[in-house]
């Protein structure tokens, strides 16, 4: 189908966008992937292992989560629709710095709301450890996340994740991609995390709190528990969630030694975990 305007395009990409609802007040946007339901958002826009999608044309919808990984922000659901409009994903690898790009989202509940820019830069970003970001200056806000961001022809470059500065950040399409297929190995602890702020003295104030542990996962093996805090591994200390992707990074069984504060936070713990690979069985997590 051939585009004739810059209104064409952004109409297309908002109809291959969705409003996704993840429960307990949790709530972001998502991209039709497949014309049969697959959907990709940002893991940390939902809360358990279903959500609720409004498309375009305000159908409402059940999904299921099929596949997860906090330590990317990614999530993949299922809706059972079929002949959805899929958006058209592009070689993040292509997208050079003054490209346009546009977004498209649902922030403080405005569905398919625009917003436009030019890219930044591709790649780390200080701070947030490793992974690669699509950097644009254009205007996201709550509800933005996992939604698209795409160049002038409406091609899906990056998923909207979160804003640093004046600057939005995606995951690039690459990425993306690489999660579906499972391409990306790595080793299996078996929580989820989020980034907090610890005692300046410890592990330069940054640190993951661990908020769920998998049945029978290493990291139950090891005894942790929900609310320790992870510093580290023997590597070096944790400065972003990126940091725990590099160190499970790799597939087979591995040993790991880990650094974290439990209880009163008083004092620095450690323990070797045997991480392992991931039973076909279970949903992916870090």
């Amino acid at each position: 189908m051939a585009f004739t305007g810059f209104g064409e395009v952004a109409e297309r990409l908002r109809r291959s966008t969705v409003v996704v609802r993840g429960g307990q007040g949790s709530g972001g946007s998502g991209v039709v992937y497949s014309a049969d339901g697959l959907i990709v958002t940002n893991a940390h826009v939902l809360s358990g292992r279903r959500a609720s999608i409004e498309l375009w044309d305000g159908r409402q919808l059940d999904a299921d989560v099929t596949q997860i990984d906090r330590s990317c922000d990614l999530a993949a659901l299922r809706a059972s629709s079929k002949g959805l409009l899929a958006a058209m994903l592009s070689d993040s690898g292509r997208v050079r710095a003054g490209e346009l790009v546009l977004a498209i989202g649902n922030p403080f509940g405005f569905v398919g709301a625009l917003s436009t820019g030019v890219v930044h830069a591709v790649g780390p970003l200080p701070g947030l450890g490793a992974a690669s970001w699509v950097q644009a200056n254009l205007r996201l806000a709550p509800g933005n996340s996992g939604g698209p961001l795409a160049n002038a022809s409406g091609e899906v470059v990056g998923i909207n994740a979160m804003v640093a500065g004046r600057l939005a950040l995606a995951i690039p399409s690459n990425t993306v991609r690489n999660f579906l297929s499972g391409r990306a190995p790595s080793a299996w602890l078996g929580v989820s995390v989020s980034p907090v702020q610890v005692p300046a003295s410890r592990s330069g104030g940054f640190g993951l709190l661990i908020l769920e542990i998998e049945e029978g996962s290493p990291a139950a093996r090891a005894s942790f528990l929900p609310g320790d805090i992870l510093l580290g591994t023997e590597r070096g200390p944790f400065a972003a969630i990126e940091d725990l992707r590099i160190a499970l990074h790799g597939s087979g069984e591995r040993q790991l030694r880990f650094e974290f504060l439990r209880g009163d936070y008083s004092r620095v713990r450690r323990v070797t975990v045997l991480v392992g690979t991931r039973p076909a069985e279970r949903s992916r997590a870090a």
